[in-house]
């Protein structure tokens, strides 16, 4: 049971703010400004903005940590509030694990190291790099803040990690490991070398209009990926120990898969078909027929070969119910946020399932006659849905898909 939200996007800090920036079609696509772009084939990125993590973290953790950590400290901290689990006294901590996913970690940070040792030796790299960088610190800063002494972990699967997090919490609790999760992903990695590594594999927007127009996912002139920063923490728990506590139930998280494509190290399959598969057992895993689901939030990166594969796999998986679906990507408002991707965009879909909105597809004007589904295009859609897919795929050829349903207590 979800029991928690957070979020850090490009479109606002908190779930509040960006639920409504997607519901009314606000994008937090920009103009670069972390460092000087100028004469690149790459303008644009999903920056967030306003966020003082002195004044939300307090100086000294502020000062410890990656950007990365800062975002899921932040997120992991609204949506355990949220749960109400601040407040329990009755809350063992030694059965409350967390799972934070990250495709690249500190990179920021290890770019700036770098610089430090070359230009002033090894006295000149601060002690706190190591401890602020690794990958698996997020998690790490997110238990000790939250005193949770059960397993924690960090899958680092590029852009599947934050979905890969919700699957190891939701597994925690299913086996019986822990009784409560803090889970998602976190990213903060826009810095020059990874949008130069992006960039020169032809990955990225080369969009020449309008910037905040440059994620296009589905769209017949979508010309790559926007990378993007932030985090999406959800907090799961176990039925009895939701129920136990009066917590309020948000929504069920029904089933979950993963699968491997083994076709390409950054192209996904053309044919989509371990993109299926990992649908259809997420679907098993919940015991959902494909016919009883009504909103896929769609991996949708806006790269030609993605959307085209992502298509096709949902047709492979829902057949002529494919044609009745409501599908978008929240991308076309935030960017790629790699690792923390899963995580943003379950909790879309969590607010999708409880408020009964899907959020649209942003700047998808001209139909691609490969991508021939119902992207939900422009403007958000009133549909009540009960039963969702939320997808997410990385390089290597990972799939991680979590199966969402509308929490209705009996």
């Amino acid at each position: 049971m979800v029991t928690g939200l957070g979020a850090v996007s490009p479109v606002g800090v908190g779930v509040a703010a960006s639920w409504d920036a997607l519901l009314t079609g606000r994008s937090g696509v920009g103009l670069i400004t972390r460092f000087d772009a100028t004469g690149w084939t790459t303008r644009t990125s999903g920056e967030v903005q306003d966020f003082d993590p002195v004044a939300l973290l307090g100086p000294k953790l502020a000062r410890r940590s990656a950007r990365f950590v800062q975002f899921a400290l932040v997120a992991a901290a609204e949506a355990f509030a949220q749960a109400g689990l601040d407040e329990d006294p009755g809350l063992q901590r030694e059965r409350l694990g967390v799972f934070i996913g990250t495709a690249i970690g500190g990179i920021p940070e290890i770019c700036d190291s770098h610089t430090d040792v070359v230009e002033r030796g090894p006295r000149g790299v601060s002690p706190l790099f190591i401890p602020s960088a690794l990958t698996n610190i997020a998690s790490g800063q997110v238990a000790i803040a939250h005193r949770a002494k059960g397993p924690s972990g960090c899958p680092s699967t590029a852009c599947a990690a934050g979905n890969h997090g919700i699957g190891m919490g939701f597994d925690a609790i299913r086996t019986g490991s822990v009784d409560v999760a803090i889970v998602g992903g976190a990213e903060g990695a826009i810095a020059p070398l990874t949008l130069a590594g992006f960039q020169n594999m032809r990955a990225l927007s080369r969009w020449p209009g309008e910037p905040r127009c440059a994620s296009r996912p589905f769209d017949a002139e979508r010309t790559g990926m926007v990378v993007a920063e932030g985090a999406g923490i959800l907090v799961l728990e176990s039925l009895e120990h939701a129920v136990r506590r009066g917590a309020s139930i948000l929504c069920e998280v029904a089933g979950f898969a993963s699968t491997t494509d083994v076709h390409h190290i950054t192209a996904p399959s053309p044919d989509g078909n371990a993109a299926a598969r990992c649908m259809t057992l997420a679907l098993q895993s919940a015991g959902i027929a494909p016919e009883q689901v009504q909103y896929v939030n769609a991996h949708g990166t806006g790269t030609p070969m993605n959307d085209v594969a992502e298509t096709r796999a949902i047709r492979g998986v829902f057949s002529d119910h494919a044609e009745r679906l409501l599908i978008s990507s929240t991308k076309g408002a935030t960017g790629h946020m790699l690792g923390a991707a899963g995580g943003f965009e379950a909790v879309a879909t969590v607010r999708a399932l409880q408020t009964g909105w899907v959020p649209p597809t942003l700047h998808l004007e001209t139909a691609d006659p490969l991508c021939d589904l119902d992207y939900v295009a422009g403007q958000a859609r009133h549909a009540s849905p009960r039963v969702a897919l939320s997808n997410a795929f990385g390089f290597g050829g990972a799939n991680a898909v979590v199966a969402l349903r509308r929490w209705e207590e009996e």
